[in-house]
């Protein structure tokens, strides 16, 4: 099993101390060095702190990520925020607000300011007098303007955003999301302590080159086990015949695009995906 990381690393049987080699044992499983790097020092943060060897690292501290409650967080929202649709323009976002999805994301892409801010605005008043939480990919000054529920960024827009940036973000009281793609990312996100974290690809996609491979669900189980104090989104190539092994990692969220967007009947799609996952969840919380 090539997504198997516990069983691999059981079978190397590395020193405890070989920071080196451990990275190295990362690396043959296919993270990449930036991710291998993190893994190692953590695995060498367990050990000093618990003597553990064996287990693979996925306690908070180990990994440096600070505790809570925080000073700097940016405002909270429900841990499970359920289907989360990622849709190209305002239209999209009034369909599926209408066909009962709870969490949306508008991720409008242009270069035209007043275009960008006509359609943040649009986005705004499709979810008014619904339960509908909306997100802003990138544009977080029109959606600061529009009174969106939360702004979402990727980890490129981080490195142009200032801290007086993200003040103002968190000054105007909106949620934050940060995507992520491997332990590193998750690292930086956890800096700026967001509302939520978002987790992919889990399986491969069409709609974003990325500089890591797939995760994959044993990957995403361990990533939500470290990010236990986050809502978390998992994200990328998600369909409705993979949705219960990815809810089985921990997620409490699906993030969507072409499951929707590509359907032939996007409501149906919309209503069977947001059932099974109910029904996950419910089932998960009686047990």
């Amino acid at each position: 099993m090539p997504h198997d990381i516990l069983t691999r690393y059981a079978d190397m049987a590395l020193p405890a101390t070989d920071e080196a080699l451990r990275i190295s044992a990362c690396l043959q499983l296919g993270f990449i060095p930036a991710d291998a790097a993190c893994i190692a020092q953590a695995w060498q943060a367990q050990i000093a702190r618990t003597g553990n060897t064996t287990d693979w690292p996925d306690a908070p501290q180990d990994f440096g990520l600070r505790p809570w409650p925080r000073q700097d967080a940016f405002p909270c929202c429900p841990q499970q925020l359920g289907l989360y649709a990622v849709l190209p323009d305002a239209a999209w976002v009034g369909r599926m607000v209408r066909a009962g999805v709870p969490t949306v994301q508008l991720r409008f892409k242009s270069d035209d300011a007043q275009a960008i801010a006509q359609e943040v605005a649009a986005a705004v008043a499709a979810v008014q007098g619904t339960s509908a939480r909306l997100f802003i990919n990138d544009h977080w000054q029109a959606a600061i303007q529009a009174g969106a529920y939360g702004v979402h960024l990727g980890q490129e827009d981080l490195d142009v955003l200032q801290p007086v940036d993200l003040d103002a973000i968190r000054t105007a009281g909106l949620r934050l999301g940060v995507s992520t793609h491997g332990y590193a990312e998750m690292q930086r996100a956890d800096r700026v302590s967001p509302s939520y974290i978002a987790l992919g690809a889990v399986f491969p996609t069409t709609l974003k080159r990325m500089a890591t491979a797939p995760q994959g669900t044993a990957r995403l189980a361990a990533y939500a086990r470290l990010l236990r104090g986050y809502p978390l989104v998992a994200i990328g190539g998600i369909d409705t015949e993979r949705l219960p092994e990815v809810l089985a990692s921990g997620v409490g969220s699906i993030g969507v695009v072409r499951a929707l967007t590509a359907a032939a009947d996007p409501e149906l799609a919309a209503a069977e995906l947001g059932a099974t996952i109910q029904k996950f969840l419910t089932t998960a919380q009686k047990r």
